[in-house]
C-alpha cells in the first residue's frame, strides 16, 4: 500500500469507529473526517466542500422542506379525517394508517410522513382503548417501506443515483426506477407488519389517556385585595407549585398569549389559567383571585356549561404537539429547570409518554426522548424554538394549524414537480427546488419554516462524505479494496453476491447512519460487479435496498427511534417484528433485483 492509501484507510476506519460508537454526533464525525483528509493532503482545500453542491444534497434538503409545506398547508388533512370512520376496528385502523403512511413516505420525508400519522394513531388508540404499541411500530416500519418505492422516498436512493451518474455513463435513475423492486417489497412488507402486529404485546401502563389541549382552563380576575397585585407571573405560578400555567393575560382591550414570566400583575387583570382542578383551586385561594364561576368542567363540556371554565382551543392559543427528538437539549431536564417562556415564548402545558398523559407534577417530570409535549407557542417564534430544541411538530389532533386554504395549491405544486421529474422536463434537484421556491413565494411556507424543516445533520453528513469517495478513487484505495474482496466474491454465484452485499448493508445501517453506509458501500459494490455476473445497476439496487431496510433496532432508523417511548417498546421488541420483515426484504429483494436489473 502507498502512503496515501494507508492514510485514507486509517482515517476511514477511524471514522467508522466514530459512526458506531458516536462519541460525537455522526455529522460531526463526517466533518472531522473531511478536515483530516484536507490536512493530510488527500482532498484539495478548494474541493473540500464541493460535496454540498451535489444534486443529491440539494434534493434531500428540498424534499424535507416541501414535506413541511405540505404539512403546514393541511394538504393531507382530508385523508386523515377519514380515518375517524373506523371506530372500534383496531386491526383495520392499523392497516389503513400503515398503508397510507407508506404511500406518503414514497413522496415525502419518512419522518415527516410518520409525524403526520403518529397523532392519528395515538388518537385512535385512545378512543378505542387499546395500547398504542399495537400501531406505532407498524407505522414506523411502513414509513421506511414506502421510501423504497421512489427516487425521492429516502436519501440512500438519491445518493445511489448520484453515484451512478458520477461514476458511469448511465446517468441518474428516474423517479420510479426503484419501484420495480421497492413496490412489491413495500406491499408485502406492509401486509406483514399489519398481520403480525399481534406479536407486539400490549405494554403494561401504555393504555393511552391522550394529550389534549387544556383538560381544565379557568378565567380568574385579580381583585383589589388580591395577593397577586404587583408580583410577576412567574411568582404567581410559583404560588401554585408550578402546577398551573398562565396561558393568557387580558388587560383592558389588550390580549397577550404566552405572557412573559417577568410581567407584573395589576388590579382588574384577567388571567387564563391551565392546570388540574385541585391545583387551580389552590392557586385561586392562595392568591385571592376571583373565578368567573366554579371550576371543574372538563374539556369538551364547555358549550353546555357557561361557568368560566373551558377547554383550551385553537382560537385561544396556538396549541402545538411536538415529539422530543433523540439528542434534544430538553432530554433529562425537568420543566421547572427550563425557561421556555422567557427564551422561546412558549409554555409547556402537558406531557404524554407511551400514549398516556403524565400526571406527575410538572416541576417533577424528567423529559425523555420520544415524549410528546403539548406546547403553547407564539407562531412567529415556533420555527426558531423547535429547531433549537430539536422538537418534531406533529399534525395536531383536533387543532387545525397552518394555512389549510392553500392545501390544494401546495399539493398542485408538488404534483407539478413530480411530473417534471417523471417526464424528464427537469432533474430532481431543480424541479423540487423550484417547488420549494414557489411554496415560499405563495406564502404556503415561510422561509424560517423551510430552514427549520431541513435536517441539517443529514445535509452535513452527505456533503462531508462525498469527497471521501473521490479521495479513495484517486488514491487507488478503492481499487485495492475491490481487489482484496474480488477473490472471495468471484467464488459466489450472482444471487449470493447480491444477497451478501444487501445483507452487509442492512447490518451496517443498524449500527451507523444509513447515508454513510451507502456512500461507503456503493463504490465497493460497483467494483465487485465487474466479472461477477451481476450488473452495476443490480449491485447499486442491492446497496440502496439494504441500507434502507433497517428494522432490527430502535437506532437503525429515526422513525424507529421516534416511536420507542410513545409505544413503550424495549430494544428486543424491534427484532421480534423486524427480523422476519428483514428476511422478507432479503428473500424478495434479491430475485427482484436480478430479474429487473440483472
Amino acid at each position: 500500500m502507498t502512503p496515501d492509501q494507508i492514510t485514507i484507510t486509517a482515517l476511514t476506519l477511524l471514522a467508522l469507529v466514530g459512526f458506531v460508537l458516536q462519541p460525537v454526533r455522526y455529522d460531526v464525525v463526517a466533518l472531522l473526517l473531511l478536515l483530516a483528509l484536507v490536512i493530510c493532503g488527500q482532498v484539495a482545500p478548494e474541493k473540500a466542500f464541493l460535496g454540498f453542491a451535489e444534486p443529491a444534497v440539494t434534493t434531500v434538503a428540498a424534499v424535507l422542506a416541501i414535506s413541511k409545506g405540505l404539512q403546514s398547508a393541511g394538504t393531507v388533512d382530508l385523508l386523515l379525517r377519514r380515518l375517524g370512520g373506523m371506530r372500534g376496528r383496531p386491526r383495520l385502523q392499523v392497516g389503513v394508517q400503515t398503508a397510507l403512511c407508506a404511500g406518503f413516505s414514497a413522496f415525502m420525508n419518512n419522518v415527516g410522513a410518520l409525524a403526520l400519522f403518529m397523532p392519528v394513531a395515538l388518537r385512535n388508540a385512545y378512543r378505542d382503548k387499546y395500547s398504542p404499541s399495537r400501531s406505532l411500530m407498524p407505522l414506523a416500519f411502513g414509513s421506511v417501506l414506502g421510501g423504497l418505492v421512489t427516487l425521492i422516498g429516502t436519501p440512500p436512493n438519491l445518493i445511489v443515483s448520484a453515484i451512478r451518474a458520477d461514476r458511469t455513463e448511465l446517468g441518474r435513475y428516474g423517479l420510479f426506477d426503484f419501484a420495480w423492486v421497492g413496490l412489491p417489497i413495500a406491499l408485502v412488507g406492509v401486509a406483514y407488519v399489519v398481520l403480525a402486529s399481534r406479536l407486539l404485546r400490549d405494554k403494561q401502563g401504555a393504555k393511552p389517556t391522550g394529550v389534549d389541549a387544556g383538560d381544565y382552563v379557568a378565567e380568574a380576575r385579580i381583585g383589589e385585595r388580591s395577593r397577586a397585585i404587583g408580583i410577576s407571573i412567574r411568582a404567581l405560578e410559583g404560588m401554585g407549585d408550578d402546577d398551573v400555567t398562565v396561558v393568557g393575560l387580558f388587560r383592558g382591550p389588550n390580549r397577550t398569549l404566552a405572557p412573559p414570566g417577568e410581567a407584573r400583575l395589576r388590579p382588574d387583570d384577567v388571567l387564563l389559567l391551565e392546570g388540574p382542578p385541585e391545583a387551580l383551586r389552590n392557586l385561586v385561594e392562595a392568591a385571592a383571585l376571583s373565578l368567573a364561576a366554579p371550576e371543574g368542567v372538563p374539556a369538551g363540556e364547555e358549550e353546555e356549561d357557561e361557568d368560566g371554565i373551558r377547554a383550551l382551543v385553537a382560537e385561544d392559543v396556538n396549541a402545538v404537539e411536538a415529539i422530543l427528538r433523540p439528542g434534544s437539549p430538553l432530554i433529562g431536564r425537568s420543566p421547572g429547570a427550563l425557561r421556555l417562556r422567557s427564551q422561546y415564548g412558549m409554555n409547556l402545558l402537558a406531557v404524554s409518554r407511551q400514549g398516556r398523559r403524565v400526571t406527575d407534577r410538572m416541576s417533577d417530570i424528567v423529559l425523555r426522548g420520544g415524549d410528546v409535549l403539548l406546547l403553547q407557542v407564539l407562531p412567529e417564534r415556533q420555527a426558531e424554538a423547535f429547531q433549537a430544541l430539536s422538537l418534531l411538530p406533529l399534525a395536531e389532533r383536533g387543532v387545525t394549524l397552518g394555512r389549510p386554504q392553500r392545501a390544494w395549491l401546495a399539493g398542485g405544486l408538488f404534483l407539478a414537480g413530480i411530473l417534471a421529474v417523471l417526464f424528464d422536463l427537469a432533474p430532481a434537484h431543480i424541479a423540487f427546488a423550484a417547488v420549494l421556491a414557489a411554496m415560499i413565494a405563495c406564502r404556503i411556507l415561510r422561509p424560517d419554516e423551510a430552514y427549520s424543516a431541513i435536517d441539517w445533520p443529514v445535509i452535513v453528513l452527505l456533503g462531508a462524505l462525498f469527497p471521501l469517495g473521490e479521495a479513495m478513487e484517486s488514491s487507488g484505495t478503492m481499487a485495492l479494496l475491490v481487489q482484496v474482496l474480488s477473490g472471495p466474491a468471484a467464488a459466489l454465484p450472482g444471487w449470493a453476491l447480491a444477497g451478501a452485499v444487501m445483507l452487509a448493508c442492512m447490518l451496517l445501517s443498524e449500527i451507523m447512519a444509513n447515508n454513510a453506509t451507502v456512500l461507503l458501500m456503493a463504490p465497493i459494490a460497483m467494483g465487485l460487479a465487474q466479472g461477477s455476473g451481476v450488473s452495476t445497476d443490480g449491485m447499486l439496487m442491492a446497496v440502496a435496498l439494504g441500507t434502507s431496510c433497517t428494522f432490527l433496532s430502535p437506532i437503525g432508523h429515526q422513525s424507529n427511534t421516534l416511536v420507542m417511548e410513545p409505544g413503550g417498546y424495549r430494544f428486543q421488541d424491534y427484532p421480534r417484528l423486524g427480523a422476519p420483515l428483514a428476511v422478507i426484504c432479503l428473500v424478495l429483494g434479491v430475485p427482484l433485483i436480478l430479474y429487473f436489473w440483472g
